[in-house]
């Protein structure tokens, strides 16, 4: 690649980021004069907002180089991380943001401290924090790096080594970041992500249709042809126990990471408590969902794509979709590429800097060491610790290019540290309502040593190997840690219940919110049915002749339950959300 050409990514890169940037700027110029604002945005965020920053938030730079990794070694079984996120965000929307939302908190911690104690609070941001300056935001800068790295040639093109590059790429993006999430707060990040989000679906249907194109000489259809008849099984989302991911998984520990990710995850859901209402919230959420059914087409067919364009010849997997970008992209959409690419970086690093800040500020700074502070101290506050984690990460991310087993299989497994543990005395502590704060510090320490043992420890340290996915894993923790808490409810329940009061002003729900998610889980359904030997990895043609009748089979019972949503379901729902008015009035009767 020329100077001259490097010169023109640059400029052309620059100039749709400081569009979005003076978008931006513009649409929140003033908007930050309290906490409220600068966490939050001043719950004042609507659906589109909240759905373009979910997503832009969700999909960044990890997912475009550790998914269509995994498609191009395997096939799309890893899908299931991203098509069945749909499930969680029904729960989401439907069950828990109504809480939320009704007791008005502003972290997850902050529901643990009312619901328990301060020792739980401040044990599940230590938690949060760990994961996300070691684990998370790292994985999001090194990915991104690693992208920018492919797209320039960068060691040739500065004459020094692929990991010094890769140091170098990695604090440049995570300065630009950093500032950009650090000084302007929640409402800023949520537009950039809309608009940027836009761009991101743009150049991800323009992949893999480039690579359709390469593939068939010319021809897009004859390149649908060649990945649906030739190496069919690559397209097979149906894992079995050996792939990333077993279909089995699914169901035993994989919704119960989604329903972690989409609706306690405090980076993700940020959002959907800044929503203005619940019906706005509802439809950030439940939108997300149907453009999660989109991510197989430009995080995981690009893999496919490279798999049939270079077969054995990237060595290591998460190069495949650089390696595809730097042989198909024309050069004057480079600059637009690496705009979106930097821009979905920015938009998840922004993000993690933000709810971290979140947390510190409103869960440990404010409540331990300055209960009185203002917002304007909270503030400068969050900015010093939102750089100090910063730095961290900048020195933890190049070092996961060590990561033996691709960057998505080591994202998914130190996340298992933290995801269950929290998922399981938030849901508990809300259902069960004498669950004592030692069931819940008991659970907290459980899963952390038994999680290492089960998936790494045993052999390390005895030189056995368990054998067990470690999805299942999450699975099966999930239920021995919810005895745990119902155990010590049985025989050591709390004297007094702690009530939450929930707010039915804020509550009042979206009207297409039951069809929307029937129709949602209809389409995931669908998807599957798509990427499965029953469709497209059917070895024997194009789809089986069972595709049509299952799909028709398929409307028409989705048909019918959308009708019967209409004319049962949402009054049953209302009736529903209204009890939850109820709820503090029983707690406080009980314990008097």
């Amino acid at each position: 690649m020329t100077f001259q050409q490097v010169l023109y990514i640059l400029v052309t890169g620059a100039l749709f980021m400081g569009l979005v940037a003076y978008v931006s700027y513009r649409m929140t110029k003033g908007k930050v004069e309290s906490a409220d604002d600068y966490f939050l945005a001043g719950r004042g965020l609507t659906g589109v907002f909240i759905a373009g920053s979910l997503l832009l938030t969700n999909l960044s730079a990890e997912q475009l180089i550790g998914l269509n990794g995994q498609s191009f070694a395997g096939n799309m079984s890893a899908m299931a991380w991203e098509v069945t996120a749909g499930i969680a965000a029904i729960i989401m929307a439907l069950f828990l943001l109504p809480r939320f939302l009704g007791i008005g908190i502003s972290t997850i911690p902050e529901f643990l401290s009312q619901r328990y104690d301060e020792d739980v609070r401040r044990l599940t941001v230590l938690l949060f924090l760990l994961g996300y300056m070691c684990v998370t935001i790292p994985s999001m800068l090194y990915s991104g790096g690693l992208a920018v790295l492919q797209l320039f040639d960068v060691p040739t093109l500065l004459g020094v080594s692929f990991e010094q590059s890769l140091w170098l790429v990695i604090w440049f993006i995570g300065i630009i970041g950093g500032i950009y999430a650090i000084f302007g707060g929640l409402r800023a990040v949520a537009v950039s992500d809309t608009l940027n989000g836009i761009g991101l679906i743009i150049i991800g249907f323009l992949v893999p249709t480039l690579g359709f194109l390469a593939l068939g000489d010319g021809n897009l259809l004859d390149g649908m042809k060649t990945i649906v008849t030739t190496n069919p099984e690559k397209l097979n989302a149906i894992g079995s126990a050996n792939d990333s991911v077993p279909f089995l998984s699914i169901f035993t520990g994989m919704i119960f990471a989604n329903l972690f990710y989409w609706a306690l995850n405090q980076y993700v859901i940020q959002r959907a408590l800044g929503a203005k209402n619940l019906a706005e919230g509802q439809k950030g959420v439940l939108f997300t969902g149907y453009l999660k059914l989109l991510v197989p087409i430009f995080m995981l067919l690009p893999g496919v794509i490279a798999f049939h364009l270079y077969g054995t010849n990237i060595e290591k997997v998460d190069l495949a979709y650089p390696s595809l970008i730097a042989e198909l992209l024309p050069m004057w959409l480079m600059g637009f590429f690496l705009a979106v690419l930097l821009g979905a970086v920015f938009s998840s690093f922004n993000s993690l800097l933000n709810s971290i800040a979140t947390l510190f500020v409103l869960d440990i700074y404010k409540p331990k060491f300055k209960p009185d502070a203002s917002d304007q101290d909270l503030i400068r506050v969050s900015k010093w610790f939102g750089t100090f984690v910063a730095l961290v990460s900048f020195f933890v991310a190049p070092n996961l290019m060590y990561a033996p087993d691709g960057l998505w299989d080591l994202i998914r497994r130190f996340t298992g540290f933290f995801n269950i543990p929290i998922l399981v005395i938030v849901l508990i502590g809300m259902l069960v309502k004498r669950v004592p704060p030692i069931a819940a510090k008991t659970v907290v320490f459980f899963h952390v040593i038994a999680y290492y043992f089960l998936v790494w420890g045993t052999k390390q340290w005895f030189g056995v190997e368990i054998g067990i996915n470690f999805i299942h894993i999450y699975g099966i923790l999930f239920v021995i840690e919810t005895g745990i808490m119902l155990v010590f409810a049985r025989v050591r329940p709390m004297l007094q219940a702690n009530p939450i009061r929930i707010e039915l002003g804020r509550v009042k729900p979206w009207r297409h919110a039951l069809s929307t998610s029937i129709l949602l889980v209809a389409s995931m359904v669908f998807v599957y049915l798509v990427f499965s030997p029953v469709g497209l990895a059917y070895a024997d043609g194009i789809v089986s002749g069972w595709f049509a009748p299952l799909t028709i089979g398929l409307v028409i019972l989705t048909t019918i339950l959308v009708w019967a949503s209409y004319r049962y379901g949402n009054s049953r729902y209302e009736r529903y959300l209204n009890k939850l008015s109820e709820e503090p009035a029983e707690i406080e009767e009980a314990s008097s």
